[in-house]
């Protein structure tokens, strides 16, 4: 994608002056248009993380794949590689296997949900520069999560 991208912020907490509100139809207009549609700030909803919403509307928007950028994480690891110089680092992973092995990435529901709707995910880091076009371009970085 150019420089010179027309990109969409759209969200579901009220906001105006940062960003549009997130309506599917016209979120799926933007695409159409071949816009990029940043989504923000999960649902509004007290009790939910992000993960979750972000799975939903990945599946709302028909989305080919969902890029779950992280902080000061690469991919997925059965532990904080933060904390542990032993852990062992997944470049690809089945929800299942994420399920059982207590994998902390994402929360529980957000792994189920996309599990039940085959949604491929990238767990990546998001301080790397030109990570998630790479990846739309097919290069294999991070931690592919499939089912």
């Amino acid at each position: 994608m150019d420089a010179e991208a027309d990109i969409r912020v759209m969200t579901a907490v009220p906001m105006q002056s940062v960003a549009e509100p997130f309506i599917r139809l016209r979120a799926i207009s933007h695409l159409d248009q071949r816009r990029i549609v940043v989504l923000a700030g999960g649902i509004g909803q007290p009790y939910v993380t992000t993960d979750y919403p972000s799975v939903q509307r990945a599946l709302e928007l028909e989305a080919a794949a969902l890029l779950v950028a992280k902080r000061d994480i690469d991919a997925v690891y059965d532990k904080d590689p933060n904390v542990h110089t032993d852990a062992t680092r997944f470049d690809r992973l089945t929800y299942a296997e994420a399920v059982t092995h207590g994998i902390r990435v994402m929360d529980t529901s957000a792994f189920v949900l996309a599990s039940e709707h085959n949604l491929t995910m990238h767990v990546f880091d998001v301080a790397q520069q030109q990570l998630m076009r790479r990846i739309c371009l097919g290069e294999d970085i991070g931690t592919l999560v499939t089912n």
